[in-house]
């Protein structure tokens, strides 16, 4: 049933009640809510629903009649709202008597709240043991300059370690730092010896990604400068570090070479993942290597303003990622940089 183009209100009044009838009974009796949703776009949709006619028809009323029309069609407005309000909230009920109640006495689920990382819970380590010997944290910037990554450090021009191959340069002159030595020099161009610090920082290398090395990595530096240090000094101070934080690991120096330290030498530790049988991790060796250490080249000393002939010191950097292997049990480096949570939940304090 239509309304006629020009209604009176008797018209307005007979047609909403019979909209009103019809609409009450098609939202009671809808079985779902599908057919609810059907029912409420049929009367209430805001683009083709019936109640919108009699809106739009309140303009063609006698200019007295408007009033109590406006009255009629707000009223069954609010009926049909509420009817609608009211089935789906019967359906929703009845929906869910279906499904099994909630157990309130079951553990509600673990939260991952966050924690430090392995590797700077290593780091913070490492550095309250060289604290106790006297040491400060000193830092320095990640983009360095060649003289500061290489020059100063005793580097040949023609190094193949400055190659683009190996160092990831921003610009000719400028690149992400390869170690952070360079952090030694500017505290050496800051302040008199003596100096004893500690240098932690990330680092960058153009490398593969395997189970032992990483493109982007920390790394700790030590730095002892002061009259009369020698190699003693370092064998006993990397001794007594190697003894607090592995406990009664064996540690063994070896030979090796480094621009910026004469005489070299690396430190190694019996694996704690195959305690000296061999395993992918230390490469079938059954040691892992944790530093490269050595006497502060004079060149390097001379580089930063300090008089060789009366000072003398050492220095070492380490990879605290290999450390935290260790201190773990993790086979492979690459587990330190997934960020996946059940992982670093079991290692959090």
């Amino acid at each position: 049933m239509r309304l006629p183009e020009s209604p009176s209100l008797a018209d307005y009044r007979r047609h909403i009640e019979r909209l009103a009838a019809d609409g009450l009974a098609a939202l009671g009796d809808a079985a779902g809510l599908d057919a609810l949703e059907a029912a409420r776009v049929e009367f209430l949709g805001d683009r083709r629903g019936q109640l919108l006619e009699f809106q739009r028809a309140l303009g063609a009323l006698a200019r007295d009649d408007k009033p109590e029309a406006g009255k009629l069609f707000n009223t069954v407005k609010r009926q049909l709202e509420a009817a609608l309000a009211e089935r789906r909230d019967q359906l929703g009920r009845a929906a869910g008597a279906y499904r099994r109640p909630a157990d309130l006495t079951m553990p509600a689920r673990p939260q991952w709240r966050g924690a430090k990382h392995p590797v700077t819970l290593v780091i913070e380590e490492i550095a309250a043991i060289f604290r106790e010997l006297g040491f400060t944290v000193a830092l320095g910037p990640e983009a360095e300059s060649e003289w500061y990554n290489f020059g100063a450090l005793n580097f040949p021009a023609d190094h193949p370690a400055m190659d683009m191959h190996d160092t990831l340069y921003l610009r000719d002159d400028v690149l992400l730092r390869t170690h952070t030595s360079p952090v030694q020099v500017r505290t050496l161009q800051r302040y008199a010896p003596p100096v004893r610090i500690l240098a932690p920082g990330n680092v960058y290398r153009r490398d593969f990604f395997d189970a032992s090395h990483a493109p982007m990595f920390a790394q700790i530096e030590g730095l002892c400068i002061d009259e009369g240090v020698s190699f003693v000094d370092l064998k006993a101070t990397l001794g007594h570090f190697a003894q607090r934080f592995f406990g009664a690991a064996r540690a063994r120096f070896r030979p090796s070479f480094f621009p910026f330290t004469e005489p070299s030498a690396e430190m190694d530790i019996e694996c704690q993942l195959c305690h000296g049988a061999g395993c992918p991790a230390c490469k079938g060796t059954g040691w892992m290597e944790i530093l490269g250490s050595g006497m502060v080249h004079p060149a390097v000393l001379e580089a930063a303003g300090i008089d060789s002939e009366k000072y003398t010191g050492w220095a070492f950097g380490m990879g605290p990622a290999r450390i935290a292997q260790q201190r773990y049990g993790v086979g492979d480096i690459r587990v330190f940089y997934d960020s996946d949570v059940r992982f670093l939940e079991q290692i959090a304090e």
